[in-house]
């Protein structure tokens, strides 16, 4: 088995929950669910399995911020990115493809990132945000799982965040490379949690809070 490999040369520790977690959702936005744009796959069984845990993490007052992939309306601000995927360019400010889903529309004191690239972080003030928050610790949900989803956890650990890849609210218009990069981010940029876990984790890190 492939990881035989990975366990013998001590991959996939586990580094846990912190004591302050954010929700991070990158691109849920309509586009994405839609399989006749961009999503198709398993993305709308994720944005469902994602609405009650944006609602335990709301309940528990912690930090949440979400992504949008936005380029102007003349695609000159596209880079590389929009000749590699010229459709993209269609995700301008005020497509109805590019707004966040209305079944986790975001609440007043959320934070929306506008984002150009992959990553949530580049480019952007993500992590000045989630530092003026004093987090510690990501939740990351969201699509592609192969693509921003990916870029945006490499990136959180780079930036020396504990990051939870919550599996079944990451969704990608093909399973293979949605397991496929499950498994390696699990393996070497963070841990694997359901939806269920991450709640239970998220409330044990605010339980830990409250007793100090």
């Amino acid at each position: 088995m492939p990881d035989d490999v990975y366990a013998r040369q001590n991959f996939g520790n586990r580094v846990g929950i912190g004591r302050s977690p954010a929700l991070l959702i990158v691109d849920f936005q309509v586009g994405f669910a839609d399989p006749d744009v961009f999503g198709g796959g398993n993305v709308k069984d994720a944005v469902a399995a994602t609405v009650p845990l944006l609602r335990e993490a709301r309940s528990l007052g912690l930090p949440v911020a979400y992504t949008r992939a936005v380029f102007a309306d003349d695609g000159s601000d596209a880079g590389v990115f929009g000749m590699k995927v010229p459709a993209l360019k269609r995700l301008t400010d005020a497509a109805a493809i590019s707004q966040i889903v209305p079944e986790l529309a975001p609440e007043p004191g959320e934070y929306v990132v506008r984002k150009t690239g992959p990553s949530a972080f580049f480019g952007t003030s993500l992590a000045s945000w989630l530092n003026a928050k004093g987090v510690d610790s990501l939740l990351v949900t969201g699509a592609t799982t192969s693509g921003c989803v990916r870029a945006s956890v490499i990136d959180a650990i780079s930036y020396n965040y504990r990051t939870t890849v919550v599996t079944d609210c990451c969704g990608d218009r093909a399973l293979d490379p949605h397991e496929a990069n499950l498994f390696d981010m699990g393996q070497k940029y963070a841990d694997l949690l359901t939806a269920e876990e991450a709640i239970a984790a998220a409330r044990a890190a605010v339980g830990r809070n409250e007793t100090d």
